[in-house]
Order: structure tokens, then C-alpha cells, then sequence
């Protein structure tokens, strides 16, 4: 019997050329370079790599984002994904992990009603600009449905149960969970294909759904910019680094001694 599988990807900036709004202190997403998460990529395989696997099991993406994140849908398309759903408005704009989580929420309840039971939801351990690791969590907490992060493996799945390795410190923990259950996958855990011909076919024809806060009964005050409880205080670019002291000598006995010289000159030993 085949599954339904949700992934939740993000479209994030693909250049480091950062600009920060100084008044909200979000990123500036307007006609900034953008691609698919590169975690969101492992969480997308791997569920294609499921659907190989279990005959029937279809493969939905949902993003929330400006316009231009369809083309990340498209692409997921393109990858093995069977359909893709754009949640996009103004009111969602500058959001953070708790509105974030509580839209995509809302969106998977819309796709459960439109297309039936989802079993699985497969999300990427964090995004490369927020770098949180709390969006996955959170959909499970409003799903109230189980969860693990770090997941290197799936070992076994059905419609039933799921097995699953997570990377820990000290090791592997290798959890069952009943489904339906949210995973948050890290790169370890496959390789993400390059879409083929065909995949690229099937997505140009595609047709993706764009639900705003009324298509999916988000409650206003729970999304977006305005919905959101915490804030971002500052956001800045680095400064770039200065450049380091070279440390030279004939041996690496010679090095050391002047490594260790350096060092207390500087007090730092």
C-alpha cells in the first residue's frame, strides 16, 4: 500500500550577497539569486527514494514564499515529486519559525483535504539562512503528531511505521515511530539526483496550486510579520577577516617553538 509523503522545502538565497531590511531586519527577497534550500534537496530524494520503493506512494511539496519560490517546486517537480502546492501572499511575508511553522500547518491540512491522508512529512534539519532547525518541530507540535530530527537513515517504512537512524553524538539511536510522523533529515543521509528530461517535462506542464491566508483558514493573527513572537533585533554580514600571521621555520620543531613564542607575546599563553 503506498503512502502519501509531504515534503516542506524553502527557497533561500543563493549568493552571499545578503541585503537586510533595516527597518523588519528580514532579508530582502526581491530580485535576490535563489534556489532550493540545499538541506530541503535531501529531504526531497529521500522521498522520492521512498516512492521508488513503496508502489502507490505519492510525493507533495509545499513551500511558503514570494511568487518566484515556484520555480523551487518546479524543480522538486522535476526531481521525482508529484505535485507541488505554493502557499504565497503578502501576509506572510516576514514571518518567523513559529508563524512559519503554523502557515505550513495550515497548508498541510488544505492538502489533506484536497488529496486525502498524508502519512509522512519529511523536512530538511534547518535552512542556510535561518539556520534554526525549528520549522520541522514545529509543524509536528501543531500537528501534534511525532517527530525526529538528525535522521541519517530510513530503514523501513510503511503506512503504518516508520524506522529510523538519528545521528547523535555519542552515536546512532534507531527509533520507530507510528505514523503519521514528522522527520527532519540531515545530508548524510542520501545523495540528491540532477533532474532528468523527463522529470523537467513534467514539471514545466505542471500545474501548482497558490492558496493564500483565506484558501487555507489561517487565523491572521498567527502569520506572517505580525503573527510572529519573536523578532529579529540585528542582522549583519561579518566583517571580513584580517589576515592571519604566517609562522615560519626550517623544521616543524622550529615552527612550534615560534608558534609558542608568538602566543606569549601575544599574552595568550
Amino acid at each position: 500500500m503506498g503512502i502519501h509523503i509531504v515534503v516542506c522545502i524553502k527557497q533561500t538565497p543563493a549568493t552571499s550577497n545578503i541585503q537586510i531590511d533595516p527597518v523588519t531586519g528580514t532579508l530582502k527577497r526581491e530580485g535576490m539569486a535563489a534556489a532550493i534550500n540545499p538541506f530541503d534537496e535531501y529531504g526531497i530524494e529521500e522521498a522520492v527514494r521512498i516512492k521508488e520503493r513503496i508502489p502507490g506512494t505519492t510525493v507533495s511539496v509545499i513551500t511558503m514564499g514570494p511568487p518566484q519560490a515556484e520555480e523551487s517546486l518546479r524543480e522538486a517537480i522535476a526531481r521525482g515529486a508529484d505535485q507541488g502546492f505554493h502557499l504565497t501572499s503578502r501576509a506572510f511575508a516576514g514571518a518567523d519559525t513559529w508563524a512559519t511553522s503554523y502557515t505550513l500547518f495550515k497548508g498541510i491540512e488544505k492538502i489533506v483535504k484536497e488529496k486525502g491522508p498524508v502519512h509522512l512529512i519529511l523536512c530538511g534539519k534547518q535552512t542556510n539562512d535561518g539556520d534554526t532547525g525549528h520549522v520541522g518541530p514545529g509543524i509536528a507540535a501543531w500537528l501534534d503528531w511525532p517527530n525526529v530530527a538528525y535522521v541519517k537513515k530510513v530503514e523501513s517504512v510503511d503506512d503504518k511505521k516508520i524506522v529510523v537512524h538519528r545521528m547523535m553524538e555519542d552515536g546512532v539511536d534507531v527509533l520507530e515511530m507510528d505514523l503519521p510522523a514528522v522527520v527532519a533529515v540531515v545530508k548524510e543521509i542520501n545523495e540528491p539526483r540532477v533532474a532528468g528530461l523527463k522529470g523537467k517535462m513534467a514539471a514545466k506542464k505542471a500545474i501548482i496550486p497558490k492558496w493564500n491566508e483565506t484558501d487555507i483558514e489561517a487565523d491572521i493573527k498567527s502569520i506572517g510579520l505580525g503573527g510572529s513572537p519573536t523578532i529579529v533585533a540585528k542582522s549583519f554580514n561579518p566583517p571580513p577577516r584580517k589576515g592571519g600571521v604566517k609562522i615560519d621555520g626550517a623544521t616543524a620543531q622550529d615552527k612550534a617553538k615560534a608558534l609558542v613564542d608568538k602566543l606569549q607575546e601575544m599574552k595568550l599563553i
